[in-house]
């Protein structure tokens, strides 16, 4: 498959743009594993980010109800659109993943989407952010990503990796790793390790809707100085405290000399509601 591949972009007069972080995914096997693990039915429709050639377009369009297959490349979305002419229920999108209003997509369809996607490395943890933000337009995300971002997203309090992203993923969805990709799965091969990553959201997230924004800015202000103690991250984190802010940390069983690394997403919740109060 990569051969042909190959040569379908050389007929294209095609070359993998590195500003825009392309990779095409060469292995049929990971089409087919990839949609096994979003669980693609006849029912979904589906939100394809990074559709490449529409080899995995192809793919869904078997599966799904619809495809909506979004690319940032005007070349591939020619020839996307010319090869996906006879597919009636592929829509192909010339848009930026990162500019898109996703909730009109679900105010057109009406239906909650599955994401499938290959994300270009440079846009994936924006692009994550993104989707949390409209985490009620979407039923599950099943992503291709750099490995060290997937760790990053599944990574426990203590390790090098927790930090806001693994935060804010944990507390609105289930996440898992579900299978590793060498990178001679595509071409060109990048020069990292990709992953397969998984995400439900949850029903009832660990913060209401109203408080959102509060937990955020806590976990971002304690993040930005993620080397000193929670207590000197925190005043130096901008944050409106109040003189009390230790002891109230004593108070609820919070040591004010640990690190902010350290905290279970259950701590940072309180601590949010504590400094809110």
């Amino acid at each position: 498959m990569t051969k042909r591949i190959k040569q379908e972009l050389k007929e294209y007069g095609l070359f993998p743009k590195k500003r825009l972080g392309q990779h095409f995914l060469v292995d049929s096997n990971i089409f087919n594993k990839v949609i096994r693990t979003a669980q693609v039915e006849k029912g979904d429709v589906v939100l394809e980010v990074g559709p490449g050639l529409g080899e995995m377009t192809i793919a869904l369009a078997h599966h799904a109800k619809k495809v909506m297959a979004i690319e940032i490349d005007s070349k591939l979305v020619d020839i996307l659109k010319q090869k996906l002419r006879d597919v009636s229920n592929v829509e192909v999108i010339h848009r930026d993943v990162l500019k898109i209003d996703f909730g009109q997509l679900f105010r057109k369809e009406k239906h909650p989407i599955k994401v499938i996607a290959n994300l270009p490395y440079q846009i994936s943890t924006p692009l994550l952010f993104r989707f949390i933000a409209s985490k009620e337009i979407f039923s599950t995300l099943t992503l291709m990503l750099q490995k060290e971002v997937a760790e990053r997203m599944v990574a426990s309090p203590g390790g090098k990796g927790y930090g806001p992203l693994s935060i804010f993923v944990q507390i609105y969805s289930n996440v898992s790793i579900c299978f590793l990709i060498k990178p001679s799965a595509f071409f060109p091969p990048p020069g990292v390790e990709s992953a397969v990553v998984h995400m439900g959201f949850k029903e009832k997230p660990m913060v209401k809707l109203e408080e959102e924004e509060w937990f955020k800015k806590v976990v971002k202000g304690c993040f930005g100085y993620r080397r000193k103690t929670l207590i000197n991250a925190l005043k130096h984190s901008g944050l409106p405290l109040p003189q009390s802010i230790e002891w109230s940390m004593k108070k609820m069983g919070l040591n004010p000399q640990r690190r902010p690394e350290t905290l279970t997403i259950e701590e940072f919740v309180h601590l949010a509601e504590a400094l809110k109060k």
